[in-house]
């Protein structure tokens, strides 16, 4: 139901009722812009995009306090959101209404982000920021995103270069009795810190050769260190244990004993090791010991991947061995280091052509007999 009707002052009053039956109405001085107003809105109707244009004069502060509470974040996503919200997109956008955020704004905000941020922090926040409007969309508080084509590309990935056999050595050798097998385990399974961290020793199944990787350690600023799933669902994974990764880990047992319950890696109190503390109290010195200028323990599980991929596994034992979420990201990081296409076009055409019992070469032809 829609008309128009012309008040005692002169004025149009268009109006109309939504699917649910609640009536719409603007004030108008000429009767052409009500009726384009109305037909706008009808129309909209019929689309099925229409907006409450209530809702849409919702400011983006007060969509996202409703919003950010009912996403199904792990600790370190949610936090990470809060950051970028309270330093970032909150400043920029906190008190404009939804409907007013139009797309040059979001990309006079994106280059300001670019000339203070990393390329990867930028891409992220403004991940963030579209999916924030594009939910906004769902949540039928706005008509369209004004983030469409807004977020960056992927910024471009220095090609890794994994430690060798001998730095790797260097490391081990330089590591305290207590963090040891902590580094044997990085380089020989590809665990994340917080992976390590997390493992309990029941997980470690000496007899079969298996670990199980299905909790981390994560750290919440002004919380206790809690076990917490691994980053995706890929994460969770069974991995095969070398004899020289077991040796490490019943090495250490031995020397820190623990129930089957306990952490594998312990702090000297008995509690769980904050990753920040690993990394600046043990990880850092232990690093300087081995000659190495720059390394950290995530570059463990680059050796891992080489090693693996050197020794001919397939993309999808790496990813599983590292737990990646798909073998796109295993290709992304480590594609160059299998063996080039043009090496294996040019073997292949070798061996197809190489001399056999049954043909003979002649003036580079080959001929049948």
């Amino acid at each position: 139901m829609a008309s128009i009707a012309r008040r005692p002052d002169g004025t149009y009053r268009p109006r109309y009722r939504d699917d649910n039956g609640k009536e719409h109405a603007r004030h108008f001085k000429r009767k052409v812009d009500a009726q384009r107003w109305l037909d706008e809105q009808t129309a909209a109707l019929v689309r099925g995009d229409w907006v409450d244009p209530k809702r849409g004069r919702s400011t983006f502060r007060a969509y996202v306090e409703t919003w950010l509470p009912a996403q199904p974040l792990r600790d370190s996503s949610r936090r990470a959101y809060d950051s970028y919200l309270r330093n970032h997109l909150l400043p920029a956008f906190g008190d404009k209404r939804l409907s007013a955020v139009t797309r040059t704004q979001v990309l006079a905000f994106r280059r300001g982000l670019e000339a203070k941020l990393s390329p990867t922090t930028s891409r992220q926040m403004m991940a963030l920021l579209a999916g924030i409007f594009a939910d906004a969309v769902e949540d039928g508080f706005l008509a369209k995103s004004p983030c469409r084509d807004t977020v960056p590309p992927r910024p471009h990935r220095e090609k890794v270069v994994p430690l060798t056999v001998e730095q790797v050595a260097a490391l081990v050798d330089a590591a305290p009795d207590r963090y040891r097998a902590l580094v044997v385990l990085g380089a020989g399974c590809g665990l994340r810190l917080g992976e390590a961290l997390g493992l309990k020793v029941s997980r470690v199944r000496f007899l079969e050769r298996e670990l199980d990787v299905v909790e981390q350690l994560t750290l919440i600023p002004g919380a206790p260190p809690k076990l917490a799933p691994p980053k995706t669902r890929g994460s969770i994974r069974t991995v095969p244990l070398a004899d020289v990764v077991a040796s490490a880990l019943a090495e250490h047992l031995a020397g820190f004993p623990a129930g089957p319950d306990d952490l594998v890696f312990r702090s000297r109190t008995g509690g769980p090791i904050w990753s920040n503390t690993f990394n600046n109290s043990v990880w850092q010195p232990l690093r300087k010991r081995a000659g190495l200028p720059t390394a950290r323990f995530h570059d463990l599980r680059h050796f891992t991947a080489s090693a693996l991929i050197r020794f001919g596994e397939s993309v999808k034992t790496v990813a599983h061995v590292l737990g990646h979420a798909d073998e796109t990201e295993t290709l992304r990081t480590y594609s160059h280091l299998w063996p080039d296409a043009d090496t294996r076009t040019r073997a292949a055409v070798d061996a197809a052509f190489a001399p056999s019992a049954d043909s003979v070469r002649t003036e580079g032809v080959v001929h049948r007999r």
